[in-house]
């Protein structure tokens, strides 16, 4: 009852009253009662969703205070020295490599930006599985990099926790915990229940009860501390687990719960039943799983059997866990779980349920659905808990952690084994993964084998891995699962129909489950110490092996047409030898098995080779694209240090021990060319078609020399292998450094920081390359910094043969190569003809290794090479420049690696002593001057060899018998089984008989059976050493190429680089060098210099030869003359084409050509071709492209950019641009004056104006109109969209969407109206306001409607259409004839202003620009003022008489001073009868100036200060009468003074509107004039353009500081006679026509007369300055991070929530949503709408999470670049690599010109649709 009371009961004062009772003495009725509450509040049979409960045990815990309060209290307590924080995925967070230990250190931004991290190799990144921050954990990062806060472990400080804070907690929590687990207990169904299973949904309805677990677990380590009691306490858990007795609910749970533990065992109770008894279901699988399982078991035995059963729970914490497992991870549990860490006893229980339970989790993971977001969230965990080796250590000595692994993987595993088809598929025993499981699919085992690799990267770990044997012996047997796994089969038929990719899979296993575990055991390898446990492995790998070649059924050949690139157990071999012989001086023999097993070990790494080269000869095409992806995988740069190096290693280990003649002959006959090796000039291969032989020759040579010349694991250091590497790759391209960090293999030499002895990535990097800064045209592409090999690079170290091993692409080499002659060419080294690779001295090999020397010194090699030569001299098919470039190779690789030292000469042996062999010796020094005289070959009787002629030979009998007797045989097959007999049974008896040549008969005989085989004798007569020197003249082209004494004459150095001939002469230098003997052969042989003997059989072929070298020559000269005559013809069509060529349509359109040209303007049309005037009926068009812009209306006044705002204190004002201003004047005068009188006042057009640009090429109107009907039917994606009428030039390519007519008129006209005039300015007056007056007179006639007024009406729509409506609707009535008016006049504004900011914003440099080159003023002009006569303005009341009459005025007009003169001279000029004559052009814009100026005045006077004024007005007053007073300053403005005095409101104003009014210190006369000029200038430069534009004028530069006097020049302002040497006063450019003073009172009285109100604001209208600076993008800081910190975690202005892709518009700061469908209006996305607000269409954002730039314009989007660069100069596209970025100013300059130039869509090539989507 007393519980029921109290839950009625106010919440507050319950809980203080039970506060109280539990701090008395006796507090067992404290006790009681809260029992009692509690079993009533928390009773898990209500819905969990119920929030009443929690907000009882908030009072509770707080025990009568606010919960708010109560947080704060227990946070003053927080003794925590570890930050700990918790993130999920894509948190972005830090990793320090230089502060790490662990490499899975992170830090959050907090701790990373508080902490010292200069200079240190650190990024950022973007989380994907989540993790936690380890500021203050010593064991995971030195303490030097910690924050600031956590170095000075302010928790310890922190005074002890009073014993009642967290009385309550203790109490109460133990009851809440159960309660959740009793919810999920409740809620959880298996999978395989028939009922609905919804597991979120119970997670949905706890949200609220876990969020409040994670709260207190942010509350610091008080509150931490009791939780980690609560939850590791065994006695509650016993009480309260079992729940009550009398509890129904409570029992039925807890059976649920039970239940669920049972098949929680790694094999569960119901497949133990069944292993037992195995049903074999298909015969070889179940034998095969059963295999498998029963490996498991007996894994068992000497393993802990715990592993294998049912979970028991004896704490809160396991049973957490337990569900966290069962219900997949769920993000809120996960983070508690963490939260809890940084408590230390809670780290180490909870390590240890992890661990017991791990099993189970892995057990789950492969049954999830999700398996994916699991994975990751387990490696969330486990990252934690195994980073840190202390803990590490612990677990695997208490938990058996390692025995779990290994046995889980082998468990994993199992699931997915099939039956290997390797060899012999019939009777194999061995299984192998099949790759296409989703298990190996979706790499699920990633978490497990990441962990795996995680702790054994901890030395104390590894350790003890590697002393227990029992363990290593099952990792060599799960190692095995991977041995020949994803076999392929060579498809001899047809094209499979389906092309598996399942060799991703394999390829990624082997990496990640087999290499990397190896790689972290080989670190702890490294010194003496660790000898016993190379040795340990070696001895487990070896067996291991033996097992599989038993289980494969292998004998000594591989099965044909089969090849697995996957070998982990050859693998696991080489590297332990290696970092044995390297590292721990053990001596190789002592580790290696005898010579058969060795024969083994070399067949499937050999096998994998020759397949390589049968790839890539394309004989397994039928296989599909897959083989090669395979083979391209197996050299790449991430796998190639686990797979392809390993393999040459052995192979090399192999070649040292083996009998060098046995390993020879089964690289030729893996390699399939056996039957190519022959002396006769025709031959049959059983194997090969004749297209494949040379590719498989060429790759079987080249392996050869890689295996006899590389060096990796044969005696380099690790910073020389680094150097080898990095300076390969560079040979091949220039590359950027992270494209460089990423090609260069891993794992040998880690390339983060500083590996102890060893030379770090960045310094070798500056040794051996150059770094090529990016250039940056505006134009072109956008370049990223890259790194180039340094000259001396190319000259001693390119390594060809380091290159083949390391391209994936064939095409790579080829690159490296031109390159390489590029260097040579340029240096002068070599400058004729293609250079042959160079070749490089290796280092020296490792004494463990000089066997590998006696490959290059065997009688079998030799004999190939001898034939190779051979064959080569005499242009046999299938031989190549290659061929004989690898035989070289080998040749000098021979001669610069001796055996032994061989006493000179001793071998000089008679021919006689030895019958069956080919050479005396096998040193090659003496057998290269060896002469063989006759050979005996197997050839078909068709060949040219058989001998034909039935006459004997002229050689006597017994020379005939002798021949027979010494003719040389050689077979390598035959030589490869007699060497093979020799090892196995070490004894000569046998080989003797085999040494008969093997006859093809053995061999399948293709249909159409080829001729029979005959023996045939060959007279050879040649040495190795005079098949060189004929070689040479070959090659050379001469017949006495080497004289006899050539050998004295040569200089040693110069052979390093050059072609075939410098290599042959280097092999004879260092032959001749080396020995007495070969230098005599030598001389001999060049003194008998003759043609090449061919055999005596070979007459015509001998014949086809020497022809063939003469054609040869012959066609080479033909050639050389012919192009010769070509160059010369074209050369001399060049000339005269030049001459013809006509001048530019562009010269032909500036209407200014001086001299008379009769005719009318011609255009070209660039789609028919031809040539003719523009007509009223068919009228030419330029094209053009039409845009709104707004970067007029983004100018500020002060030259200075804005900033973008990066803190929240700073902001950006746009009241003070451009377009502000002008539309703030706009409406203050409509609110005063008529509307027609005010749009004719200003100019709009500053936002949203029309912009026209031409690519400068035309076209007829017709013409394009049908070619807009081709795109149309075309279906080619375009960049554009051909229903908006865009287009591309079809001579240019260039962006364009409207033709513009032009007008068809006679260049003599622009004579007459040229001529300079003599006239009174006062006549001109009167002629321009007669010609006003006869507006309707235009030459285009109005009657008829042609073709030409209707293309011109068709573009006035377009302009419209251009912009959007508010753009254009300025009048209080829309769609008026004036507002039309005033939109019409100001696109031509607009065009003239954008101009002169092209121009840099003022006329000095004169002449054209870039931007003159795109504009097309003269024909927009034209076409405006065609439309314009069609409004009937307002002609009652003409501006030009109150310019230039004094009389009356009306009210409503806008008077004189506010009016815009650059506007006016616009309108006059659109308005007049066309053409305009350029003497009332020039009478125009003086009478303006008038205006202008005294306008300056008015604005100048106001900024005076009263006492100012009063003194230049009294001044100026004396002067008046004076001669000239007209045109002098003083006199004008003291007029204008006195006149606006009159009406005390107009300067009154200036008190209370002081930001108006800038003050300078004191005007003197000099400042003064200053001041009048600036003003003015805008107006006269917008003249000067004009009447360039219209009358052809030339623009001439002038210095800055003369740009006045010169545009007055220009204008015909000034008197030419007035030298520009003396200061010129603006005041005498003046030209009235009635008196000064007059018509300025009159002018002053307008603006006086105004009534009060208006006069308020007349000071504003009077003080405008039109001067603005040039447009810019805003100021961004130097460093990225800055703005990312403060953008990335902003909330949108609109929905209040972090986007997920933030941009930021450059031109004005506005923070957007990208795609952010909160921010969406009418379905148009957030950016879409603000490019429409802020550019008129045109936007251009900065995207924060991906550091690019995207350009939208109107419809269509492109991404531009990153104006943001790392240290190397490379872009970081959404910050994959995280490094720290810096602002690239001339990028962002380039930016900002496409911008300000309009050139976005001419210069960004990759354009497409937006769909309002952005």
């Amino acid at each position: 009852m007393m519980a029921v009371s109290q839950v009625r009961r106010d919440k507050k004062s319950t809980a203080a009253h039970l506060k109280a009772a539990l701090n008395w003495t006796d507090n067992s009725s404290g006790v009681r009662q809260l029992q009692e509450l509690l079993d009533c509040v928390l009773n898990p049979e209500k819905p969990a969703a119920d929030t009443e409960a929690l907000d009882w045990c908030k009072c509770l815990i707080a025990g009568g205070e606010g919960f708010e309060e109560f947080c704060k209290t227990v946070r003053s307590y927080d003794n925590a020295t570890l930050c700990g924080l918790v993130w999920t995925a894509n948190f972005v967070a830090y990793r320090c490599r230089t502060c790490g230990i662990s490499p899975c250190m992170s830090l959050c931004a907090e701790c990373f930006n508080n902490g010292d991290h200069t200079g240190h190799d650190f990024n950022m990144f973007r989380s994907q599985a989540g993790g936690a921050c380890d500021c203050g954990d010593s064991n995971v990062m030195r303490e030097t990099g910690f924050c600031r806060r956590h170095l000075l472990r302010t928790g310890e400080n922190v005074p002890s926790v009073p014993r009642d804070l967290l009385l309550m907690s203790e109490m109460v929590l133990p009851r809440f915990i159960i309660c959740i687990i009793q919810y999920l207990r409740d809620g959880y169904t298996e999978p395989d229940t028939s009922t609905e299973r919804d597991l979120q949904k119970v997670l949905q309805q706890l949200e609220p009860q876990i969020s409040f677990l994670e709260e207190l677990t942010k509350m610091g380590g008080a509150m931490r501390t009791v939780l980690t009691k609560i939850l590791t306490n065994q006695q509650i858990f016993k009480d309260l687990s079992m729940g009550q007795e009398e509890n129904v609910y409570a029992k039925k749970n807890y059976e649920k719960y039970l239940s669920a533990l049972k098949n929680s065992g790694l094999v569960s109770v119901e497949e133990k039943a069944q292993s037992g008894a195995a049903e074999p279901t298909h015969g070889a699988e179940a034998g095969a799983g059963a295999g498998a399982l029963g490996l498991l078991v007996n894994c068992v035995i000497f393993l802990d059997p715990s592993i294998m059963d049912s979970l028991k729970h004896k704490c809160f914490l396991e049973e957490l866990l337990f569900w966290t497992i069962k219900y997949e991870f769920p993000q809120k549990m996960v983070t508690f779980l963490l939260n809890m860490l940084p408590d230390q006893d809670y780290k180490i229980t909870f390590t240890k349920t992890f661990v017991q339970h791990y099993a189970f989790i892995m057990k789950t993971l492969m049954k999830s659905q999700e398996s994916d977001t699991m994975s990751n969230r387990i490696v969330h965990i486990s990252v934690q808990l195994f980073s840190n080796e202390e803990l590490a250590r612990h677990v695997t000595e208490e938990c058996q952690l390692l025995d779990i692994m290994v046995t889980v993987l082998l468990y994993m595993m199992e699931s997915c084994l099939i039956k290997s088809e390797l060899q012999d598929e019939e009777n194999s025993r061995h299984v192998v993964v099949n790759c296409s499981e989703p298990l190996l699919k979706n790499n699920t085992y990633w978490p497990l084998v990441s962990d795996f690799i995680n702790i054994l990267s901890h030395q104390s770990v590894a350790k003890k891995f590697l002393e227990d044997h029992s363990l290593l012996m099952l990792w060599m047997s799960f190692v095995s699962f991977f041995q020949g796994m994803n076999l392929n089969k060579r498809e001899l038929t047809e094209h499979v129909e389906f092309e598996s990719q399942t060799y991703y899979a394999a390829f990624a296993a082997e990496l990640e489950a087999c290499a990397q575990p190896m790689w972290g055991l080989l670190t702890h390898c490294k010194v003496k110490e660790t000898q016993e446990y190379t040795k340990t492995v070696v001895r487990y790998c070896l067996e291991t092996l033996q097992i599989w070649f038993d289980a494969i059924g292998f004998v000594d050949e591989p099965a044909p047409n089969q090849v697995t690139f996957h070998l982990p157990l050859h693998r696991y071999y080489a590297m332990f030898l290696s970092k044995a012989v390297k590292c721990q001086g053990l001596d190789l023999d002592s580790l290696l098995p005898h010579q058969e097993m060795l024969m083994k070990i070399m067949v499937h790494p050999l096998q994998i080779q020759a397949s390589l080269s049968e790839i890539h000869s394309n004989m397994w095409v039928r296989n599909g694209l897959q083989i090669k992806g395979q083979a391209m995988t197996y050299v790449q740069s991430h796998f190639c240090n686990s797979m392809i190096d390993p393999d040459i290693f052995l192979l090399q280990v192999c070649a040292s021990r083996l009998d060098p003649d046995y390993f020879i002959s089964s690289v030729f006959e893996r390699f399939k060319v056996v039957d190519l090796l022959t002396m006769a000039s025709v031959h049959q291969n059983a194997v090969l078609d004749s297209e494949q032989e040379r590719p498989m020759l060429e790759g079987a040579l080249t392996f050869l020399v890689i295996l006899s010349s590389l060096r990796i694991h044969l005696g380099m250091a690790d910073d020389e292998i680094l150097r080898a590497e990095m300076v390969s790759q560079l040979c091949m391209n220039d590359r950027t450094h992270s494209s460089l960090l990423d090609l260069i293999p891993e794992n040998p030499n880690p390339k983060s920081g500083i590996v102890p002895g060893s030379c770090s990535f960045e310094e070798m990097l500056s040794a051996v390359a150059d770094f090529k800064a990016p250039v940056f045209e505006p134009g072109g592409s956008m370049q990223q910094g890259m790194y180039t090999p340094k000259e001396e690079v190319w000259e001693k170290e390119f390594d060809p043969i380091m290159v083949v091993l390391r391209t994936v692409y064939r095409r790579d080499v080829q690159s490296a190569m031109d390159r390489y002659s590029a260097f040579l060419k340029q240096s002068g080294m070599h400058t004729t003809g293609n250079p042959w690779p160079p070749y490089k001295e290796r280092t020296p090999l490792h004494p463990c290794y000089k066997g590998l020397d006696r490959l290059l010194h065997c009688k079998t090699l030799h004999i190939v090479i001898f034939t190779l030569l051979y064959k080569i001299w005499l242009d046999h098919s299938n031989m190549s420049e290659h061929v004989l470039c690898m035989v070289l190779y080998l040749i000098e690789l021979g001669l610069d690696n001796q055996v032994q030292e061989d006493k000179e000469d001793e071998v000089r042996c008679i021919l006689e002593h030895c019958h069956d062999s080919w050479f005396p010796g096998t040193n090659l020094l003496s057998n290269l001057h060896h002469v063989i005289n006759y050979v005996r070959v197997r050839v078909p009787e068709t060949a040219p060899e058989v001998k034909r002629e039935k006459d004997p030979p002229p050689s006597t009998s017994s020379l005939r018998g002798s021949n027979v007797r010494e003719a040389q045989v050689f077979s390598l097959v035959a030589e490869r089984r007699r060497k093979f007999q020799e090892i196995i049974n070490r004894s000569s008896t046998e080989a003797s008989q085999v040494v008969r040549p093997k006859c093809s008969s053995t061999r399948w005989v293709p249909p159409g059976t080829p001729p029979q085989l005959v023996t045939e004798i060959l007279e050879i007569r040649e040495s190795m050493l005079s098949l060189l020197i004929k070689l040479h003249q070959k090659l050379s082209a001469k017949q006495n190429s080497l004289s006899a004494t050539w050998l004295e004459d040569m200089e040693t150095n110069c052979h390093a680089h050059g072609d075939g001939i410098t290599a042959i002469e280097r092999i004879l230098t260092k032959a001749a060098a080396r020995s007495r003997q070969s230098k005599r052969s030598i001389q001999e042989i060049c003194g008998q210099v003759s043609p090449p003997v061919a055999p005596k059989k070979n007459s015509p072929i001998d014949k086809k030869t020497m022809d063939k070298d003469e054609r040869r020559q012959r066609a080479r000269e033909r050639q050389q003359k012919l192009l010769a005559e070509f160059a010369s013809r074209q050369k001399s069509f060049m000339e005269t084409a030049m001459d013809v060529e006509s001048p530019d349509a562009e010269a032909a359109m500036d209407l200014g050509a001086s001299e008379v040209m009769e005719s009318e303007v011609l255009y070209d049309c660039v789609i028919c071709g031809q040539s003719g005037p523009s007509t009223e009926d068919r009228p030419t068009g330029l094209v053009v492209l039409l845009q709104a812009s707004s970067v007029l209306g983004h100018r500020c006044k002060s030259d200075e950019t804005k900033k973008l705002p990066t803190t929240d204190d700073e902001h950006i004002y746009p009241a003070d641009t451009c377009g502000a201003a002008h539309d703030v004047r706009l409406a203050l005068m409509q609110r005063f004056f008529k509307d027609s009188s005010c749009l004719q006042s200003v100019s709009i057009g500053w936002d949203g104006g029309v912009y026209v640009q031409t690519c400068g090429h035309t076209l007829h109107i017709d013409c394009h109109k049908s070619y807009m009907e081709s795109l149309r039917n075309d279906q080619v994606l375009q960049g554009f969209s051909v229903d908006k009428g865009e287009f591309t030039c079809p001579l240019c390519r260039q962006f364009a969407n409207s033709v513009l007519p032009c007008c068809p008129g006679r260049s003599t006209e622009v004579v007459s109206w040229h001529m300079p005039t003599n006239k009174k300015t006062a006549v001109l007056v009167k002629e321009v306001e007669d010609l006003q007056e006869q507006l309707g007179l235009f030459p285009v006639s109005t009657t008829t409607e042609s073709n030409l007024s209707k293309e011109m009406e068709l573009v006035i729509k377009d302009i419209k259409n251009t912009t959007q409506r508010k753009y254009m609707d300025y009048g209080k009535n829309p769609g008026s004839p004036d507002n039309d008016f005033l939109f019409m006049y100001s696109v031509a504004r607009t065009n003239l202003e954008l101009e002169l900011v092209h121009r840099g914003g003022n006329l000095c440099s004169g002449g054209a620009s870039a931007a003159a080159k795109r504009s097309c003023l003269n024909q927009l002009f034209h076409v405006l003022a065609m439309h314009m006569r069609l409004y009937s303005i307002d002609s009652a009341y003409n501006p030009w008489t109150r310019l230039t009459q004094v009389e009356q005025f009306c009210r409503p007009e806008v008077p004189m001073l506010f009016r815009d003169c650059p506007s006016l001279l616009i309108i006059f000029v659109l308005t007049m009868p066309q053409p305009l004559r350029k003497e009332h052009f020039i009478c125009l814009v003086r009478m303006l100036y008038n205006l202008q100026y005294t306008q300056a005045l008015a604005s100048l006077s106001a900024k005076f200060s009263p006492e100012e004024r009063q003194a230049w007005s009294t001044s100026g007053a004396l002067k008046k009468n004076a001669f000239n007073a007209e045109k002098s300053y003083d006199a004008l403005l003291s007029h204008v003074i006195s006149e606006l005095s009159k009406v005390k409101t107009v300067y009154d104003v200036n008190t209370e509107v002081p930001s108006m009014v800038s003050h300078i210190a004191v005007w003197s006369p000099h400042s003064i004039e200053y001041s009048l000029q600036q003003f003015c200038l805008p107006y006269l430069r917008l003249s000067c353009l004009l009447q360039h534009h219209l009358y052809g004028d030339k623009l001439s530069g002038c210095p800055e500081v003369e740009e006045f006097s010169g545009l007055a020049g220009c204008l015909g302002l000034l008197a030419p006679a007035l030298q520009p040497s003396n200061p010129i006063y603006s005041a005498s450019c003046l030209d009235w026509t009635v008196n000064a003073f007059d018509l300025m009172t009159q002018w002053c009285s307008e603006v006086t007369g105004l009534s009060d109100t208006q006069a308020e604001k007349s000071i504003t209208l009077l003080v405008q300055d039109p001067q603005w600076a040039s447009p810019h993008l805003l100021h961004l800081p130097d460093h990225y991070n800055i703005i990312f910190q403060y953008y990335h975690k902003k909330a949108c202005t609109a929905c209040k929530k972090v986007p997920k892709d933030p941009a930021l518009c450059l031109v004005c700061g506005a923070f957007v949503c990208l795609k952010g469908l909160c921010c969406k209006q009418q379905g148009i996305c957030e950016c879409v709408l603000h490019s429409q607000h802020c550019g008129a269409a045109t936007g251009i954002f900065l995207l924060i999470n991906a550091s690019v730039i995207i350009i939208i314009r109107g419809h269509r989007f492109c991404l531009w670049g990153s104006v943001y660069l790392d240290a190397h100069g490379e872009e970081d596209r959404d910050l994959r690599r995280g490094k720290p970025l810096f602002l690239c100013v001339e990028r962002y300059r380039v930016l900002q010109q496409q911008w300000v130039s309009h050139t976005f869509d001419h210069i960004n090539k990759r354009w497409g649709p937006h769909y309002n989507g952005l």
